[in-house]
């Protein structure tokens, strides 16, 4: 295999979208501490409007979501699709466009929430102007994106490269069929859908953003990073094609459960019951496929935290993925809905896959980048991991604890039917960890930091490097795939 002289591929995007990760990735987790330190301290930003919790919440999910978790998946996709496909992306002014373009979304929600300008849906708050420029950007990201793919030196399309063309074309089709609407002016339109249709509409777009945007795209990053990070190829090809179409075919229909006990029709809540229970099949199916990569190296792990981070990573998704379907079940949601339990759930795939995933992907990623072998500092990079690790455990810890707790008081009656608590003293019982909540984020915010300081130290080593000096020889763990692929794999 001869690997790529230098500037074959354009790297310079791939490298922008990176540093991003980490610098969205703080701003998003510093949001989300300030909340969840209001949630304990009510009167911590009394008076100012526009850091409200109503305001910062959904400014928080948005940040953490498609400023962090997008850019990790922008720059892990065009890192991948260049390397697995041997040719430079289609075009790089338009990669140049999609990245500056990204940016303004971001920015502009960053301006817009804290102002209390949104639509109030979640997930999709913009506004009817930025929910355009998003559609803009993205379609130009699909054209980049499919247009690599289409003008690839090899036959063989790496499974990696499926689930990034999944989740980009589902996205597309997603949140322009759930942002319809009729603008009344510049700032505020009207949903085209009504009533529990609307509903019906928001939660195939919720669920599905979590299938696609949160699931497909970052089980790419793992079909790529941990065969590559463990030196091994994927543990069954065959697994990761079965893995792809079921998936793909059976998320679609599982956002109904996020509607239990509401005015949707019964026979939808039960349609998504039963389809996210099938989900636990081909999630669970993925995640072993990744694990079971590391057999032969396991020892690999008490070495290499990057690996570390991928591997536990898989872990918190099969937890998420087998809590979700249980959560779906009619009686076990009618315990957990509205209650911390969800809050739970989702942090554990938010901080546990999705935030690990990504660290452990650019960390993989970006030294190749620069011209380097590894990061400044693999003890730092450690040292993130268990910081990371323990945040999240306190998090998710002190949520499922608090969300059971409030169910079983919600629900409690005395024997003539009267509730046994008010709604203030299930709150009163809480706060203790609503407490642990918060310590668990300002832990995981403090180990982005540390990241953070890594990336600006592996940077200033990199302009060390003469711009003349010659790529490096390949890797020779290059073994990512079965020899009907690797042919078509750039280490």
């Amino acid at each position: 295999m001869q690997h790529a002289i230098e500037g074959t591929y354009n790297d310079k995007v791939v490298r922008q979208f990176a540093v991003m990760t980490v610098a969205w990735g703080i701003v998003g987790m510093l949001v989300g501490v300030v909340i969840a330190a209001q949630l304990y301290w009510p009167d911590l930003t009394r008076g100012i409007e526009w850091l409200g919790y109503g305001r910062l919440r959904p400014l928080h999910t948005n940040a953490v979501i498609f400023a962090f978790g997008g850019s990790a998946l922008f720059a892990t996709s065009l890192h991948v699709v260049q390397r697995t496909c041997h040719v430079r992306l289609l075009s790089d002014k338009l990669a140049a466009f999609v990245f500056w373009g990204w940016q303004l979304v971001i920015v502009l929600a960053a301006i817009t929430l804290p102002l209390g300008l949104t639509q109030g849906k979640e997930y999709a708050e913009l506004i009817w102007p930025i929910d355009i420029l998003i559609a803009v950007v993205w379609v130009a990201y699909a054209v980049l994106y499919l247009g690599t793919i289409a003008i690839r030196k090899v036959k063989h399309i790496y499974v990696a490269n499926w689930f990034f063309a999944a989740f980009i074309i589902a996205v597309a089709l997603l949140h322009i069929v759930n942002s319809i609407a009729m603008p009344s002016s510049l700032l505020h339109s009207y949903s085209a859908y009504t009533g529990a249709v609307d509903a019906m509409v928001q939660w195939w777009y919720g669920h599905n953003a979590v299938g696609f945007f949160l699931t497909a795209g970052f089980l790419g990053m793992m079909y790529y990073y941990v065969p590559k990070q463990a030196g091994r190829p994927i543990y069954s090809y065959r697994l990761s094609i079965v893995h792809f179409w079921a998936l793909i075919a059976v998320y679609m229909w599982a956002g109904p459960h996020h509607l239990q006990y509401t005015a949707l029709p019964d026979w939808a809540q039960s349609l998504g019951m039963v389809f996210s229970l099938i989900l636990l099949a081909p999630s669970w199916g993925g995640a072993i496929n990744g694990i079971m990569t590391l057999s032969g190296v396991w020892h690999k792990l008490r070495t290499d935290p990057i690996l570390k981070f991928l591997i536990v990573a898989l872990s918190f998704y099969m937890i998420a993925t087998f809590e979700g379907p249980m959560m779906s079940i009619k009686t076990v949601n009618s315990l957990s809905h509205y209650t911390d339990w969800t809050v739970g759930h989702v942090h554990a795939g938010a901080l546990g896959w999705v935030a690990m995933i990504s660290i452990g992907s650019i960390y993989s990623l970006l030294p190749r980048m620069l011209g380097l072998r590894e990061m400044y500092s693999t003890k730092w990079i450690d040292i993130h991991f268990w910081v990371h690790t323990i945040g999240v455990v306190l998090y998710i810890a002190s949520m499922w604890i608090a969300g059971v707790m409030q169910g079983l008081m919600w629900r409690a009656t005395n024997d003539d039917g009267t509730l046994t608590y008010t709604f203030v003293e299930s709150l009163n019982a809480t706060y203790p960890y609503y407490l642990v909540r918060l310590a668990g984020g300002v832990v995981v915010l403090g180990g982005m930091l540390l990241m953070a300081w890594n990336v600006w130290k592996t940077y200033q080593q990199s302009s060390a490097v003469p711009a003349d000096q010659p790529a490096l020889p390949p890797d020779p763990h290059h073994a990512v795939m079965p020899a009907t692929a690797r042919a078509g794999a750039q280490a």
